[in-house]
């Protein structure tokens, strides 16, 4: 059965491909293939990925069946809920677990926990990725919001495409940051090093603002309100401003070298990217009513901070 939706007036003059992907959270390639196969339609005739759009334009899409070796056998594992309906569930996301199946892992993934307590999550959403309408890094934790069905699914992705959602993160960083910052610049893919993101004239556009709730002699708690939703923008801003996250070995420049004192190997042994998905805020897609989730720092996070610090992370974040 196919989707439909009307082209807004704010999408006019975009890209077929683009704007689709972007509304689905899907990869751009996924989508270019589905047009390539004539699976989206505008006005019901076959378009391309080229093609430019106009405000009222019916678009028609019809997803194909999942391949073979893209259905995901559920596994057994642990799921910190915080919040679950018939349309959504919510999980605080331990470190260290990816979200879902891509290149080198095929098991052991979120998705895979996910479905064993979820079933209903095989028909939702993109091949691969049943009900994932927003992803957090490897290395990061917290909050995840996961649709149920269909009509979440479409109505979440609308909304983190509209940037209508409300994400706030934790980051403990190097230095000192004593003063509330606004970040607002392009991220792409960096031109050589093709792991990494970084600040281009011509990326998409980003936008973070940084709040500092507590410094300590050589790092800051800080926390990342992001207006956009870019790979590692977290991570990519904080560089720009001179204050990689502690634990990142992509952009975090092994600061913790000129750190002097009892903080230093606390700085250089973490582990990870220090970031936690705090707090995530939208319209319940099934009513429109304010869903507000939070997930407390975890463990590893709180002993990071009061090994630099000597307090608690309760303290700053009260």
């Amino acid at each position: 059965m196919a989707d439909r939706l009307l082209v807004p007036l704010d999408a006019a003059g975009q890209r077929l491909d683009r704007f689709l992907a972007r509304h689905l959270a899907l990869p751009r390639n996924q989508v270019q293939r589905w047009i390539d196969d004539g699976r989206v339609r505008i006005a019901g005739t076959a378009a391309k990925a080229s093609s430019r759009l106009e405000a009222g334009d019916e678009l028609e899409w019809e997803a194909p069946p999942p391949a073979l070796d893209e259905r995901i056998e559920p596994e057994a594992g642990e799921l910190a809920v915080l919040y679950e309906d018939a349309s959504l569930v919510a999980i605080d996301k331990p470190a260290g677990i990816v979200v879902h199946p891509g290149a080198g892992r095929k098991t052991g993934t979120l998705v895979h926990r996910l479905l064993a307590r979820y079933p209903e999550l095989a028909g939702v959403g993109g091949p691969g990725r049943p009900g994932i309408v927003h992803r957090l890094d490897q290395g990061t934790s917290g909050v995840m919001v996961i649709a149920r069905t269909a009509a979440a699914y479409q109505a979440l992705a609308r909304a983190f495409a509209a940037r209508k959602v409300s994400k706030r993160y934790l980051a403990i960083c190097h230095g000192a940051v004593r003063e509330p910052r606004q970040v607002d610049a392009p991220i792409g893919r960096h031109p050589t090093h093709r792991q990494q993101m970084a600040i281009r004239a011509g990326g998409r556009p980003a936008v973070s603002r940084v709040r500092p709730l507590a410094v300590a002699a050589a790092a800051s708690l800080v926390e990342v309100e992001l207006l956009t939703g870019r790979t590692h923008q977290v991570r990519v801003h904080m560089k720009s401003l001179g204050h990689p996250l502690v634990g990142d070995v992509l952009y975090g420049e092994e600061r913790w070298k000129a750190v002097i004192g009892a903080a230093r190997a606390a700085l250089r042994d973490f582990p990870r990217p220090a970031l936690h998905a705090w707090r995530l805020g939208f319209a319940h897609p099934e009513d429109a009513r304010p869903v507000a989730l939070e997930a407390h720092p975890p463990a590893d996070l709180g002993e990071l901070w009061l090994r630099i610090s000597g307090q608690p992370i309760d303290a700053a974040l009260s």
